[in-house]
């Protein structure tokens, strides 16, 4: 399976690629969706690594590479013990001069972390969305005799200006760290920046004297907040008994050919198709019949979160990925928000590299 989900161009200069994680052909395949692109056009990117939780570190150096020039510091290792010190500096790469912009959210961990602070420190693009999670533990592996082994964290990971991207935590704080993601949500962190708060009081500086804050994950230098209101319980319920894809795998196979005809490509799919009165009731008599009780508030606040469902799925089934991810992302409010910097005097407001 892929760790690059999809790249397309979102218009005729910006393309998008979405990175899921960080594997052992992360970077192949990272380079081969940017040369596509740039056959088709590009002249600025969208990284996207929301969700991203990372892997390899080798990958996330090779890719920040590509992006970054020669000589550039991408990210250290401090140790208490001197040998696990170390420094990977960039080799400069073929993609220096695309304009830059990196999504990042809550879920984007380690690797991600580790690209998404270089290029912030290096002013080489903008980093748009919510706080990433803070994961930057080097972790040294020890066989034991029984056949188990012992991971034992001998270093953390630091950005070139000096942030530390493990965020603290004590010991024994293991839940904690594990409700990480509803601490946040409980302390309105993802709708609200102002309710962040950084432990490292200390002041850190990109190239070009922003101030960056350190003490855990990658602040974005735009935030975007996660948009609650089309959730509802009814719409977290239609997920949980798996709903929609049922459905649309039984609609997209029954009318295929006619889908087929009446859109031939994912262009007049996007611009033209709607989930229909009818199509959209044979959905909720389906969820019914799976346990889904048709509740009237839930429909009222989800309805436009289920029709885009609907119409995303379908787009899977007829043009796999770039199906899914072109009809999602048109209401993809971080993307939504990286053109915009992308079309207006962001990036020379900012003083990063781009336009």
């Amino acid at each position: 399976s892929y760790s690059v989900d999809v790249s397309y161009m979102v218009n005729k200069e910006v393309g998008y690629v979405s990175v899921n994680r960080f594997s052992a052909t992360t970077h192949d395949e990272f380079v081969q969706a940017l040369s596509k692109l740039k056959t088709q056009g590009m002249k600025r990117l969208i990284l996207d690594l929301r969700n991203n939780p990372g892997g390899f570190l080798e990958q996330a150096y090779r890719m920040a590479d590509e992006l970054l020039p020669q000589g550039k510091k991408v990210v250290y290792t401090k140790s208490r013990r001197s040998e696990f010190d170390e420094d990977y500096t960039s080799a400069g790469g073929k993609y220096t001069d695309v304009t830059l912009i990196v999504l990042v959210n809550h879920g984007s961990a380690s690797a991600s972390e580790i690209v998404s602070g270089a290029v912030q420190d290096w002013d080489r693009g903008i980093i748009i969305g919510r706080r990433s999670f803070g994961k930057g533990l080097v972790q040294k592996p020890y066989p034991l005799p029984d056949g188990s082994m012992l991971r034992l964290t001998v270093a953390h990971y630091y950005t070139p200006s000096g942030r530390c991207i493990q965020k603290p935590y004590t010991l024994g704080d293991d839940e904690d760290y594990d409700l990480d993601i509803s601490n946040r949500i409980k302390n309105g962190e993802l709708t609200n920046p102002d309710s962040i708060h950084f432990s490292d009081t200390a002041k850190y500086f990109t190239n070009n004297k922003r101030l960056v804050k350190g003490g855990g994950g990658i602040m974005p230098d735009i935030f975007v907040p996660l948009d609650t209101t089309p959730f509802s319980t009814f719409f977290q319920d239609l997920q949980r008994k798996n709903t929609f894809q049922e459905f649309v795998l039984t609609y997209a196979d029954n009318n295929r050919n006619q889908l087929k005809k009446d859109y031939p490509d994912l262009e007049s799919f996007k611009n033209n198709f709607t989930v229909s009165p009818k199509l959209f009731d044979d959905f909720l008599a389906n969820a019914e019949k799976l346990g889904v009780k048709r509740d009237t508030a839930g429909l009222r606040i989800s309805e436009k979160l289920i029709r885009l469902n609907i119409k995303a799925l379908i787009a899977r089934e007829l043009w796999n990925a770039e199906g899914l991810y072109e009809v999602y992302n048109e209401f993809n409010a971080p993307l939504q928000k990286a053109i915009e910097a992308i079309q207006n005097n962001t990036f020379e407001k900012m003083k990063i590299a781009g336009k």
